[in-house]
């Protein structure tokens, strides 16, 4: 174990290389800090560039390398142009966390057959390759970790939001799949988020923010997701793959 003065060594991402989709705000954004203040270097893509950069740039401020990638994660060739860049500049990757995605609230029948390849692109079809990609060549190097970021609403559908739980649903089947596909280099593994506070928070009510419909009354902080990341992202998850770990405050 370690001390005050040293980092537990199951903790510590020296050397390692992390790339975060959806890693300029939000959930992914306290993920890939807390990565970055463990020792990796870190590799943010989201559509935008500028707060990518400005990403990069807090983790530059700690000493580790960086890169800002814009990509849409939901486009197959954007992708496999993500994980070319993070191979070309790090030569590596170690850790991948799928987080990119969106879940737009629209009655069903107003559901347009544009929004709903969009939904299930992003929170879908992109992850799956670049996962894909990620852990081909994990599996020809020294292995590594996985993580996509699901939903509660793949376990429990909620109205209104089909088509983006019908895509965390099959993320989940996804993650299970390359778990077994990949063993027993490269670990798979789930976090089924609840609600969170974060920049999507904003357009909600007062009283939606205040409080949640589970065990704990409330909704998350972003950084309550840190240590779940770590834990599936580290050695001491080293006897799991292929799980499903919920991080919801406990919801019904």
């Amino acid at each position: 174990m370690g001390t005050i003065d040293e980092p537990d060594p199951l903790f510590d991402f020296t050397g390692k290389v992390a790339l975060v989709t959806g890693g300029s705000r939000g959930l992914g954004l306290q993920m890939a800090l807390a990565l970055a203040q463990r020792g990796a270097d870190v590799a943010i893509a989201s559509r935008k560039l500028e707060a990518c950069e400005e990403a990069a740039k807090r983790i530059e401020a700690m000493g580790r390398r960086s890169l800002a990638f814009a990509a849409h994660c939901g486009r197959w060739d954007e992708v496999e142009d993500l994980f070319e860049a993070v191979i070309d500049t790090f030569g590596r990757i170690d850790i991948l966390i799928n987080n990119a995605g969106m879940g737009p609230l629209l009655p069903s029948h107003d559901v347009s057959e544009a929004l709903y390849d969009s939904v299930l692109n992003l929170n879908l079809k992109g992850p799956f390759r670049l996962a894909a990609l990620a852990a081909r060549h994990m599996a020809e190097g020294e292995g590594g970790s996985i993580i996509n970021i699901s939903s509660i609403a793949s376990l429990s559908p909620l109205p209104a939001v089909i088509p983006y739980s019908a895509a965390k649903a099959g993320l989940n089947a996804m993650t299970i799949g390359l778990a077994r596909e990949y063993a027993p280099k490269v670990r798979v593994n789930a976090i089924c988020a609840g609600p969170f506070l974060t920049d999507i928070a904003k357009a909600w009510t007062e009283e939606a923010r205040e409080t949640a419909e589970n065990a704990l009354g409330r909704n998350g902080n972003p950084d309550e997701i840190v240590t779940s990341a770590l834990y599936l992202a580290s050695p001491a998850s080293s006897f799991t793959t292929g799980a499903i770990l919920r991080v919801d405050g406990g919801a019904s």
